[in-house]
């Protein structure tokens, strides 16, 4: 397989009354995030990559009626867990993450890629942001309430 592309996004599923999908990781057994994952292409635009990683990792269509996907026009760099970097270029330590938000209607179960993930659970998002091993990723879920109100 080829490098990962150091560019990402993040994108926190929450409901309108502000329930958030976490979905535990396969590799990390205890590692709870929201969906997330590299670019294929760097012309890729990071919204296509955010709606094929919704549809791969939750087999949730952002396309639905009802489901809005909003670009935070939010911006993350992190060091990459050294875990993590044999998946990069030699050399790559850093990732940009892009960040976005899907509102669905309600809660439901998602359909997980059992390669990439384990279990899922739907939290009020001051619990889901305490759970997630991320700390960008927690950010991002507290952000929910104040970008939420403003996009409304």
């Amino acid at each position: 397989m080829p490098p990962k592309i150091p560019q990402s996004v993040l994108v926190v599923i929450h409901t309108p009354a502000l329930e958030v999908l976490l979905i535990e990781r396969a590799d990390a057994p205890g590692f709870w995030q929201s969906v997330t994952g590299s670019k294929d292409s760097l012309d890729e635009p990071f919204e296509l990559t955010a709606a094929r990683e919704v549809a791969e990792e939750t087999g949730l269509d952002v396309r639905v009626p009802g489901h809005v996907l909003t670009d935070w026009a939010l911006e993350n760099v992190y060091e990459i867990y050294p875990q993590w970097r044999h998946r990069y270029a030699e050399g790559v330590t850093h990732n940009t993450e892009h960040l976005f938000g899907l509102c669905i209607p309600h809660a439901v179960p998602v359909l997980l890629s059992p390669r990439e993930h384990s279990d899922q659970v739907w939290l009020p998002w001051a619990q889901a942001a305490e759970r997630c091993f991320s700390p960008s990723n927690a950010e991002a879920i507290s952000w929910l309430p104040r970008l939420a109100a403003s996009l409304s």
